[in-house]
């Protein structure tokens, strides 16, 4: 059976981007770099909006406000191209562009489900919002881990992580802290009913 993870790059304050920031905010480190490049293979799994950003980034599209991608962003989006990844989506059209890409039209959360059943590798998210809170909601994720850059993004934060998100207990399973300032955090979650005191009235 596949392991599902969910995985989010953040601000301190639940953001996944922010206007104007560059990737990473800027503050990835050499231990950090390192890290990411000692991962295991997955298959990505994304919606529409995360296909059409990162599809765009690999043929060329510069991100609003920079001059070009960094070395480390370049080898980022060279080794997503090489690895196999799925869109869930009613709006795209095959052919999808980016390389080793798979169109699914059907339910992404039962989608997903029979991809757990009947797989033995790692699934893993790669941004995806609205698809993420589904697959929680849905009880479908094994791991939940966050790396969150020392930054709040009050004035500038996009795409607000945790909204739209049920109660969620969380029992850590790793921490660790890369180049002095950033932090990575890993759950194993469960979605919660209902509070400990029960539920609102």
């Amino acid at each position: 059976m596949s392991e599902l993870l969910v995985d989010f790059i953040t601000s301190l304050d639940g953001c996944a981007s922010g206007e104007g920031w560059p990737g990473f905010w800027g503050l990835e480190g050499p231990e950090y770099l390192a890290w990411l490049g000692e991962q295991p293979s997955a298959t990505y799994l994304m919606g529409a909006n995360t296909y059409r950003l990162m599809s765009g980034f690999a043929t060329g599209e510069i991100p609003v406000g920079e001059d070009g991608f960094r070395p480390e962003e370049e080898a980022s989006l060279d080794e997503l191209a090489r690895a196999s990844k799925v869109v869930f989506s009613s709006s795209l059209k095959e052919p999808l562009t980016w390389a080793n890409c798979t169109l699914v039209r059907d339910d992404a959360v039962e989608a997903v489900r029979a991809m757990k059943a009947s797989g033995s590798g790692l699934l893993s998210t790669l941004g995806s919002v609205s698809l993420s809170r589904s697959l929680l909601r849905a009880g479908l994720v094994d791991r939940f881990r966050v790396v969150m850059f020392p930054v709040i993004t009050g004035a500038t934060g996009e795409e607000r992580i945790y909204d739209g998100y049920p109660d969620v207990a969380l029992e850590m399973t790793e921490h660790r802290t890369f180049d002095g300032r950033i932090q990575l955090v890993e759950y194993r979650p469960l979605v919660l009913d209902h509070p400990p005191l029960g539920a609102p009235a």
